[in-house]
């Protein structure tokens, strides 16, 4: 059975720390934890479940701060959380078995990591990353903000789950870092450039990101699922400065980097619903259910965009049509995922009340596109 160890960098984590640790002690055979400066009871709290609490002088490099927590590392795997994570039981369970099953000759195992959630507790998003590494194999975090574990070798998908409870950090931090490092002359990596561009977005500087996120595309060295998280990214920033054309340029723009994921053929639904060609939204959010991205994708998925939303959509599309049958069947799928959506229950009530009760007992199927 293999040892593993955790190391995590903290800073102010007194409200998560313990909820996190505690997820997670049963599956970890030493705790490492590293403090970038927390002026709370963030060490008092680590302290509670291991002695290796170290400190480390933050000077804005992230890699660095997770580099000096991994060479604290003594077992034969290396696991990596934030203090906002957990592992739910189900998933601490899935841990215990894989750390006594797994072999010693696989350099990483990635995992899933769900980041938001319906009222019903259901992942609404997810992505996957590299989570527990052979120590041996000496990886490196890259990256001063946003950064990555570079890995090779032989990695295996695990269908274990990391779940991210929410965040509460300073919300200007890794923009202030971008700032400074641009101030000072510093070139930007592929990377550096859109994560840049993400945190303009997010702070609503959406002429800026824009300039960014082109720069990023035009550079044409960006990672695939970038690119296309990238596009996606433009046509909001385009849609909240008004220019619909340029937000469908950029939608559609995604597809030069693979097939169309469900999201953005949620996208060119909606553009068609908006423009009143109902049988070509209705095209597009149909894609979006029958095509969904990768199970095992990198990139990050919006579930909802291949579930609930493009059923709640057609309904609307096929009301319009004239086809309520058919408009109640997809009100039915959407409330299958979200019974308790004010628009599912609306239109459940309008549809029941234009065919009646007994007309819509056993819910019609489509036979054809409109």
């Amino acid at each position: 059975m293999i040892g593993i160890s955790l190391c995590m960098i903290v800073k102010n984590e007194e409200k998560t720390l313990e909820r996190c640790l505690s997820s997670v002690q049963k599956a970890v055979d030493q705790m490492i934890i590293v403090d970038t400066g927390s002026t709370d009871r963030t060490k008092q709290i680590a302290r509670k479940f291991t002695r290796c609490v170290f400190d480390f002088e933050w000077v804005d490099d992230f890699a660095a701060a997770r580099n000096f927590a991994f060479s604290k590392a003594e077992m034969d795997y290396i696991l990596w959380l934030d203090a906002d994570d957990v592992f739910k039981e189900e998933d601490l369970e899935k841990l215990l078995e894989l750390k006594k099953t797994l072999s010693s000759d696989i350099d990483s195992v990635t995992m899933k990591y769900n980041l938001a959630f319906d009222e019903h507790g259901n992942v609404t998003s997810s992505l996957r990353r590299n989570r527990l590494v052979k120590r041996s194999s000496n990886f490196r975090w890259v990256g001063s903000v946003h950064e990555y574990l570079e890995v090779a070798g032989r990695i295996i998908d695990s269908d274990i789950a990391v779940t991210h409870c929410g965040d509460d950090r300073d919300r200007d931090r890794n923009l202030n870092i971008y700032m400074k490092r641009q101030a000072n002359g510093e070139a930007f990596s592929p990377r550096d450039v859109y994560y840049f561009a993400n945190e303009l977005k997010d702070h609503r500087l959406f002429e800026l990101a824009a300039v960014y996120y082109r720069k990023f595309l035009e550079e044409g060295k960006g990672w695939v699922e970038d690119n296309i998280a990238a596009c996606g990214k433009l046509a909001d920033c385009y849609l909240e400065l008004g220019d619909t054309g340029k937000a469908l340029a950029y939608t559609l723009k995604s597809f030069e980097y693979g097939a169309p994921r469900p999201e953005f053929c949620c996208r060119m639904g909606y553009h068609f619903l908006q423009t009143g060609d109902y049988s070509a939204a209705v095209y597009w959010y149909k894609q979006a259910i029958e095509n969904p991205a990768p199970a095992n994708s990198w990139g990050m998925q919006n579930l909802n965009c291949s579930t609930w939303l493009p059923h709640l959509q057609l309904c609307v599309c096929y009301d319009r049509l004239g086809m309520h049958q058919i408009a109640y069947h997809h009100n039915e799928a959407a409330r299958h995922y979200r019974p308790d959506h004010p628009s599912v229950i609306q239109n459940k009530v309008y549809l029941e009340n234009k065919l009646g009760i007994k007309a819509v007992a056993e819910p019609a199927k489509e036979t054809a596109n409109p």
